[in-house]
């Protein structure tokens, strides 16, 4: 895409004219003139206008100027090559942005527009002349009337030098207006100009429309900036592009030189103005340029008093002024009362748009791309979009052998280049001491990991993510897609260069360390003390790990420990330090972890896999011991004790295959939220009491799956004709319900099947955010016949409905079920006991058929309490239901259990059955249980309302 259509004039100025005129008097006199202030002018020759045709190089300079001057002269209509010149010098206005200036030299501007005098009478004699062709006079006409009515000069008796002196002064201030340079290789630039410039409406002058560009470094947003103003600035009165505004201002913060540039170049000013003091330069621009139209971009703002003192507020400028600021920092466009419709983020170029772009700077040509096609494709890798470093890398490459590709690829992946990494690294610089700690450990650790378990971890390092988070995607720096954190490969390599800067040579000097090689170094002595805060090593194949055992001791900043598929070969135990926040090991070997005396600072441990009989013997005094992972242990027969840890919050004791009992301590951690154990060897284990009746997160319902074998859809369950229910409620009725059970059998066509719920309301989808659409379907795996049980809470298909919004008292309630996999429906609603005023208006009005209601006493907690329904002739056959709604509001710790008129299925073992709680979302797990019992019926559904949050429900099944 080109800059803009002058940036490729070859004159700055063409002129018109007839000869006989003015060629040895104004002409000459204005040509000299111009020609002295340097001003490249175009004046043609009598040579040139031969022949029944226009000269096509006078055609060509015309399009190749930047400005045009017609000088209307008392016989310049007589000469037919005159007026079509004037045509086309009209036609490039239109269609090329030339600037067009008319001198009316002794002739009244009238006659020409009119075509009065001699202008009618030599347009008269054209007519004549091509009577066969008038339609070429009347675009001459036209062209003339344009032309006539534009602002120029007039001249009749003035002094002819103090008019070309006004006319090369007005050319020079015009030619000072060029576009900007921008690079010459623009590539994926279209779209985004097209989606800014629908932003920016430029067909209103009714406001004044800011817009911000944010992202990363290098990612071009100065290039696109460039591009905006150069299609836009001539629309505007007076425009202004301050570049690097950051950089102008890194040594003296002294914006008055950027306040009176913006004044030089919007008013034109020769010698500008004089701002001497920042804060009252604000109210000169206000002054000076509020009622003007103007474009004005700031380019890399850092500080939101740059915006103020260079754009004000929106008043400061006039109607239809546009500002466009480039940033990367998000927040500061928010406030500066940027809305997020006016933000645009730039974006990497795609694979396509980087293969263009590398090819130009590296000068590849067909052969070259066939011959290196691996090369390019790993720098392309490398470069991931980033438009900086394919310019870099690619004019580097321009030119070079095979070889030195290779060589030059191999050491960008080890050192970055320093050109790209020092545009990169003005983000790190300017972020506070919280933010790069985060920025670093998730450079150096946490790229592609779950956002949530990185905010654990190194919320555990006294660091505070929540903020840092948001300050970090904010610059650019990182970003978050479906939970995942990520981060641009080069703004990684960025950040671990700074650490491997803090020291090249001794990685004990370094704050983290995450290279095998550098953590070997660093824990096979203990000689004096170390700078490391963090080390996670997570090799591909299982590595020898070297560790003395005072390594730990010494490094009195470690406050982060991850080791995964190492073996330690050390036999006895290993000293940690005192400021270890989070361990993790899942490797091998004989060692033991060897805590401090003192009250230790430790707040997850998670020692999987490995054999921890003489670990659990160090657990004391636990102060500020959150989380403990010891699965997949199996030398853990009884649960450690626990009651040094009294703010345990998680214990996850799975595939612990040899345990049977757990301590009696896990009975008195009021704290603890999650307990995830699952069945071991030997059959249930054995767990203290854990009920917490007063459990004030008990009160909302969860939305359960259940996934049953093949077999008949319950008798108990209403048949929903093609897969749609309706009913009418009142607010009265439907603040009973407590939740839908939906059923649906599975057809004979393979193992996955997702289910979709529509709601509607009084017609229209309407679902549990107040807005149309479709909820989240459920997909599961089971067998081909199988039976799919929904249990799902009112709140989670239409939310609070708000009642006070609709006419009259019932409303209509629908709800919409499709699956590829379904083949028959059953539907039924659990409702708290109706009173008998609000029975009567049902059975009256016939509101809903009392088949699809099933009431339970909710005030009673007795699981043998018996349920009544509003249609008294029809049985529930099971007591499946009743165990249902009591896991909706009980949620004790119990056995609830219900037949099946079914096999087990053969998804029994690790499938996983999704409970939505309105606040929390939690697995279970189908287990096998007892082989002596699957010949038996009998399931027991385990509620486990454990600590103060509802965390795990499982489905298991017994011999009697």
């Amino acid at each position: 895409m080109a800059s803009s259509p002058k940036s490729k004039s070859i004159y700055d100025v063409f002129l018109s004219f007839r000869g006989t005129d003015v060629r040895k008097s104004f002409l000459s006199h204005l040509y000299q003139a111009l020609d002295q202030n340097g001003i490249h002018t175009f004046q043609d020759r009598e040579k040139l206008r031969k022949g029944e045709q226009i000269s096509a190089t006078l055609m060509k300079a015309i399009e190749e100027s930047c400005i045009a001057i017609i000088i209307f002269s008392e016989n310049y209509a007589s000469s037919w090559w005159c007026l079509e010149e004037t045509a086309k010098i009209m036609e490039c206005k239109e269609q090329k942005d030339l600037t067009v200036l008319p001198v009316f030299y002794k002739v009244d501007p009238r006659e020409v527009r009119e075509g009065r005098k001699s202008y009618r009478e030599a347009l008269d004699k054209h007519e004549d002349k091509f009577k066969n062709d008038l339609e070429k006079v009347k675009k001459w006409k036209k062209a003339l009337f344009d032309a006539g009515d534009l602002f120029g000069w007039h001249l009749n008796d003035e002094d002819e030098s103090k008019l070309i002196l006004q006319i090369v002064k007005e050319i020079s201030n015009h030619l000072n207006l060029m576009p900007l340079y921008v690079t010459r290789h623009l590539v994926g630039i279209e779209t985004p100009v097209v989606k800014l410039k629908e932003m920016f409406n430029l067909a209103s002058d009714n406001d004044v429309v800011m817009v911000g560009l944010w992202g990363q470094g290098g990612i071009g947003k100065t290039t696109l900036a460039k591009v905006l103003y150069n299609s836009m600035f001539r629309q505007f009165d007076g425009s202004c592009f301050l570049g690097n505004v950051r950089e102008a201002l890194k040594d003296s913060k002294d914006l008055v030189p950027l306040q009176n540039k913006l004044l030089s170049d919007v008013l034109s000013l020769q010698n500008g103005l004089v701002v001497t003091n920042a804060d009252r330069g604000i109210n000169i621009i206000q002054h000076r340029l509020r009622h003007k139209k103007v474009l004005l971009v700031l380019d890399d703002v850092d500080d939101l008093y740059q915006l103020h003192a260079l754009a004000g507020e929106s008043k400061c400028f006039g109607n239809g002024s546009r500002v466009i600021i480039t940033t990367r920092n998000k927040h500061l466009l928010t406030c500066y009362g940027i809305d997020q419709d006016h933000v645009y983020k730039v974006k990497p170029l795609s694979y396509h748009e980087a293969h263009e772009l590398l090819s130009n700077h590296a000068c590849l040509t067909l052969q070259k791309l066939e011959n290196m096609t691996d090369l390019v494709k790993r720098v392309l890798n490398h470069a991931r979009g980033l438009p900086l470093a394919l310019e870099v890398l690619g004019s580097y490459l321009c030119g070079k052998r095979e070889d030195i590709w290779e060589s030059k690829l191999e050491k960008v992946s080890r050192i970055p280049n320093k050109t790209i990494n020092d545009v990169l690294k003005i983000s790190y610089d300017g972020l506070e001491e919280n933010e790069q700690e985060i920025f670093l450990d998730i450079a150096c650790f946490f790229k592609w990991r779950d956002s949530k378990y990185i905010k654990k971890v190194l919320d555990s390092c006294d660091v505070q993510t929540t903020v840092g988070f948001d300050i970090l995607i904010e610059r650019s720096l990182i970003s978050i897609d479906n939970g995942i954190l990520q981060m641009h490969d080069l703004i990684q390599s960025m950040g671990m260069e700074i650490v491997r800067q803090e020291c090249r040579d001794d990685p004990r000097s370094r704050s983290r360390l995450w290279r095998y090689d550098d953590v070997v170094d660093a824990l096979s002595s203990d000689v004096g003390d170390c700078a490391v805060k963090a080390i996670v090593l997570e090799p591909l194949e299982l590595k020898e790990l070297s560790v003395h055992p005072n390594a730990f001791s010494k490094m009195r900043k470690l406050r982060l420990l991850i080791l995964r598929n190492v073996h330690i070969s050390f036999h006895g135990p290993i000293s940690l330090p005192n400021e270890l926040r989070w361990m993790e090991f899942a490797g091998s070997g004989p060692w033991i972890p060897k805590f401090p005396s003192s009250q230790k600072k430790l707040v997850s441990i998670d020692m999987g896999k490995g054999s921890i009989t003489e670990v659990v013997k160090h657990f004391k005094d636990f102060k500020q011991l959150t989380d403990v992972e010891l699965s997949d242990c199996d030398s853990l027969v009884i649960t450690p004790n626990l009651s040094c840890a009294p703010n345990l919050k998680e214990l996850k004791l799975l595939n612990c295959k040899n345990l049977v009992e757990a301590h009696e301590s896990i009975a008195n951690h009021d704290k603890l939220q999650k307990l995830r154990c699952f069945k071991s060897a030997f059959g249930p284990i054995v767990f203290p009491n854990l009920t917490d009746s007063a459990n004030p997160c008990m009160k909302g319902f969860p939305c359960t799956t259940f996934i049953l074998p093949k077999g008949e859809m319950p008798k108990w369950l209403q048949t929903v004709e093609d897969g749609f229910l309706s009913f009418m409620a009142s607010k009265d009725l439907y603040d009973k319900f407590l939740g839908l059970i939906i059923c649906g059998v599975r057809d004979n066509e393979g193992d996955y099947c997702s289910i979709h719920f529509h709601p509607y309301f009084n017609g229209k989808y309407y679902n549990a955010n107040g807005i149309g659409g479709e909820s989240d379907p459920r997909g599961c795996r089971s067998d081909p016949g199988g039976i799919l049980i929904n249990y799902i809470a009112p709140f989670d298909l239409w939310g609070a409905f708000p009642f006070d919004q609709i006419d009259g008292s019932y409303a209509q309630f629908n709800l919409k079920l499709y699956s590829g996999g379904v083949k028959k429906w059953g539907f039924r609603i659990i409702c708290k006991q109706l009173e008998d005023d609000l029975k009567a208006t049902l059975r009256d009005n016939k509101l809903i058929d009392p088949a699809f209601l099933y009431e339970v006493g909710h005030d009673s907690t007795d699981p043998e309490v018996e349920s009544s329904h509003v249609h008294g002739d029809n049985p529930i056959e099971m007591d499946q239901l009743k165990n249902l709604q009591e896991s909706s509001y009980m949620l004790e710790n119990r056995l609830i259990e219900f037949d099946l008129d079914c096999p087990p299925s053969s998804f029994d073992y690790d499938k996983v059955i999704s409970m939505r709680h309105r606040e929390i979302t939690v697995h279970g797990r189908m287990l096998p249980g007892d082989p002596r019992s699957l010949g038996n019926k009998k399931y027991k559904l385990w509620l486990e309302g454990y600590g103060n949050v509802l965390k795990e429900q499982y489905l298991e099944y017994y011999g009697e």
